[in-house]
């Protein structure tokens, strides 16, 4: 009996290391290299609520994961968005886009990314610059649920919500 017992001890001990495939296999290019939807939501602390849908195509051409984002929100505006993740190891990317103020670095650990940039909301007139501090998350259903809280001058103003599914 006590030989059994140390068996599903160790079982046990073991299983507890165990995490699920989808967590290990977390890439910003193997999620989204083809075609992916998304659906979202930005809310601001001055009453501002937008919801949109995103139609994304990323190409990978094996160090470059180029991702155009085509936003559709319900007011029927519509625009475009590029990024450019550039591997530069397990787990990290340099990401440039058309409205980001320089680059920002994503990194990954297990099935979480992590990352945070400058942008103008008001990118014409360069006004109204803002922080986006987004966390990726790969779910083990395979949707990937990006959360972002945004900053100004270091104060919380507002927060955006998308899920992404491969399609």
């Amino acid at each position: 009996m006590h030989t059994f017992s140390v068996f599903l001890t160790a079982v046990a001990m073991n299983l507890a290391f165990i995490k699920p495939a989808a967590a290990e296999s977390f890439s910003l290019e193997g999620f989204f290299t083809g075609k992916s939807i998304a659906e979202g939501s930005f809310h601001s602390i001055t009453g501002v609520k937008k919801s949109f849908q995103v139609q994304l195509l990323g190409k990978w051409d094996g160090r470059t994961l180029t991702l155009r984002e085509d936003f559709t929100f319900d007011d029927g505006t519509r625009d475009r968005k590029t990024w450019r993740f550039i591997k530069d190891g397990p787990g990290t990317y340099w990401g440039m886009r058309e409205d980001v103020i320089g680059k920002t670095e994503v990194r990954i650990k297990d099935n979480v990314a992590r990352f945070s940039y400058l942008v103008f909301l008001d990118p014409e007139n360069r006004k109204n610059k803002v922080r986006f501090h987004d966390t990726m998350r790969l779910n083990n259903d395979g949707r990937v649920l990006n959360t972002a809280y945004v900053t100004k001058i270091g104060l919380p103003v507002a927060w955006t919500r998308v899920e992404f599914r491969r399609r």
